[in-house]
């Protein structure tokens, strides 16, 4: 019996396996999938995501970026990473990169895909596999948290994510956010000669008549060539109500998801994983809901009153605005997630 089976293989498993293995853990990852996994995300690291990786051994190569900045037609704020910078990375490269991590430590990686497993005193059975935990790292539609019947109702407002990549040289080493009425779009810079686009919105149009909601974006891109398909991601909220199922521990996406606004998704990832095997580790897999939403917290809170705000009439058209008139304001919120 081994002691941990991841059933996912993309960053937030692969970060887990990482980690569990460090700790003295002995781990296995089962993914059915090859090569490195693309998924529509916005591709930008936060300081505190760059420090976690490199802790496991995982420094991708990608694109410095010293910040934030927020935009509408009239306005523009920039809020500057005040302890080191994050990194734009195309989402292949950094899975590519924590796979040869996970290599390097001799982790089997199986290629079957986990859709059933079987609980019993002291473990879980799943694929063959007798394991003491199941980690459920299968992203945002995670087939294992249904089995546990913990699938959250649909959410009130849902909205999804659409990226494309664009051959061009970034303009800027800040992520930028371009704020519309009902829709965001960001542009991560990912190497010298490459930006990602990502829309975040309702289920209505395609990238395109989607991009004609930011003119001045739109304008920026007319002279470049799309450099890869077009991804999309959603409903984006999952409300899980619980991180835990008997010997099953979720993380990543599939232990629950708000929303990509502040592009944190990655970040707490790593965290939640640094602290599911640690919890493991000590024996107090019971710690781990809690360890979880500590280090989920800042985000989570960051994430939500954006959300709200984006919903209220009077507030949505205000938030770039008041980033640009209290700068020392959004530069700390900023800060306080980067770090988080």
């Amino acid at each position: 019996m081994i002691d941990v089976l991841v059933v996912g293989g993309g960053p937030a498993g692969l970060a887990t396996a990482i980690r569990c293995a460090q700790v003295g853990l002995s781990v296995t990852v089962a993914e059915p999938r090859t090569g490195p996994i693309d998924k529509a995300c916005g591709e930008g690291l936060m300081p505190a995501a760059v420090t976690r990786l490199a802790a496991i051994g995982v420094r991708p190569a990608g694109y410095p970026v010293r910040g934030i900045r927020y935009l509408d037609p009239s306005h523009r704020a920039d809020a500057l990473f005040r302890h080191g910078h994050g990194l734009g990375v195309r989402r292949t490269t950094l899975h590519a990169a924590l796979a040869a991590r996970a290599a390097q430590l001799a982790i089997p990686v199986l290629p079957v895909r986990v859709t059933e497993f079987t609980q019993q005193s002291g473990g879980v059975t799943a694929a063959g596999i007798e394991a003491r935990y199941l980690v459920a790292a299968d992203g945002l539609h995670s087939v294992i948290r249904r089995a546990c019947a913990l699938d959250p109702p649909p959410a009130r407002h849902p909205r999804f994510g659409l990226r494309r990549h664009y051959h061009m040289a970034p303009w800027s080493d800040l992520v930028e956010v371009y704020w519309a009425a009902g829709s965001e779009a960001y542009v991560t810079p990912v190497t010298d000669d490459l930006v990602g686009v990502a829309v975040l919105g309702g289920a209505r149009g395609d990238f395109e008549s989607r991009l004609a909601a930011f003119p001045a974006l739109r304008e920026q891109l007319a002279r470049a060539a799309p450099a890869s398909d077009v991804r999309g991601a959603g409903p984006l909220r999952q409300d899980v109500r619980c991180r835990a199922s008997g010997s099953v521990l979720f993380v990543g996406d599939a232990s629950g998801y708000l929303d990509a606004l502040t592009g944190e998704g990655i970040g707490v990832a790593l965290a939640q994983a640094a602290v599911l095997a640690d919890c493991v580790a000590a024996g107090r897999a019971d710690d781990y809901e809690r360890s979880w939403r500590r280090v989920s917290r800042k985000a989570w809170m960051l994430t939500s009153g954006l959300l709200w705000s984006r919903h209220q009439a009077l507030l949505a058209p205000r938030i770039v605005p008041a980033a640009q008139r209290l700068p020392y304001f959004f530069t700390s919120i900023v800060n306080h997630v980067a770090q988080a």
